[in-house]
């Protein structure tokens, strides 16, 4: 396969009527240039120009050559200086992995905004909670809960980890009374992620002398989303162990109240992973700010009006 590079030096050379030349406008000693263009004559297998200290002529194979290269050799500049100029400002299309409810807490509004500021920009959000392939499913940047992989992926912390607890409604408490040990969670409905066997092991540090204790829960509802959960325990269905950045607005309004308030567990925060920090496009690089601009700085998610049970 042919140098492009030594394909450019050849055509600049040829414009240029002479190695010093050349040399003095593209800032590459002679010698450079001569040996591109030896290298290039040898994988082709035949000269390209007689050489003398003063100037050149090409062959007829060289004239051939140069007339089929040159213009191919300006496009590729020109696209290069098109896409550098593109750069300039966010341009282009973001592809977005996020949970599926996403929405639910990143109001469409901080979005519109987004879009006005950035007109050349388009956004293509993948919902779903099933971790995507950034890499396979050309994934510019993924908004991930729990633990990181291991991988070479960059991430920035979007939302402390926090502790989930375990909560339920006032309504739910008083029609079926308040658990007094964690052992009793077997007696409740409890929500939990979806579970082909409807049940869920929660592991919780305590009061206990070994600080972490275990109970296996299950209930009549589940759902395959904290969001799901959380709606659920509005209404009443069961207690569910959540976020603190998901409940903290809930329990401060009443609409929720705490289960069994001395057990918790350690929660994992949420980040945005993207692959690479090198040569981040300019569109991703204003969605990522976006990002960490409206949710970075907040300590509970800011839920949607609708999310919340009507009087």
């Amino acid at each position: 396969m042919l140098d492009l590079n030594d394909v450019a030096t050849f055509v600049q050379v040829v414009r240029c009527g002479s190695f010093a030349e050349a040399s003095r406008r593209i800032g590459v000693p002679p010698n450079t240039l001569s040996r591109r263009v030896q290298n290039l004559e040898t994988q082709l297998g035949t000269r390209l120009m007689q050489r003398t200290t003063r100037n050149l002529a090409l062959t007829a194979a060289g004239q051939t050559f140069y007339d089929r290269c040159a213009g191919a050799v300006d496009g590729l500049v020109d696209a290069g200086e098109d896409l550098a100029a593109g750069n300039q400002q966010p341009s282009g299309l973001v592809r977005v992995a996020a949970p599926a409810d996403f929405f639910d807490f990143f109001p469409m509004e901080w979005l519109s905004e987004f879009l006005a500021a950035h007109p050349q920009v388009r956004v293509d959000f993948v919902l779903n909670d099933d971790r995507a392939d950034l890499i396979a499913d050309r994934i510019d940047v993924a908004i991930r809960g729990g633990i990181l992989e291991d991988s070479g992926f960059f991430a920035l912390r979007l939302l402390d980890a926090g502790l989930d607890g375990l909560v339920a409604s006032p309504a739910y408490i008083a029609a079926r009374g308040a658990p007094a040990t964690l052992q009793d969670l077997q007696d409740h409905d409890c929500l939990v992620f979806s579970h082909p066997s409807g049940r869920a092991t929660w592991r919780l540090s305590g009061p206990g002398a070994d600080g972490e204790a275990e109970v296996s829960v299950s209930g009549r509802f589940s759902g395959n989303t904290a969001q799901a959960l959380r709606k659920a325990v509005l209404a009443g269905l069961g207690i569910a162990l959540l976020p603190s950045t998901m409940t903290r607005r809930d329990l401060r309004a009443g609409l929720m109240v705490p289960v069994l308030p001395r057990y918790h567990r350690e929660a994992h925060g949420v980040h945005l992973v993207y692959p690479s920090r090198r040569h981040l496009p300019l569109a991703v690089s204003a969605f990522i700010d976006l990002v960490m601009d409206k949710l970075g700085a907040v300590e509970e998610l800011p839920m949607m009006a609708e999310c919340q049970p009507k009087a």
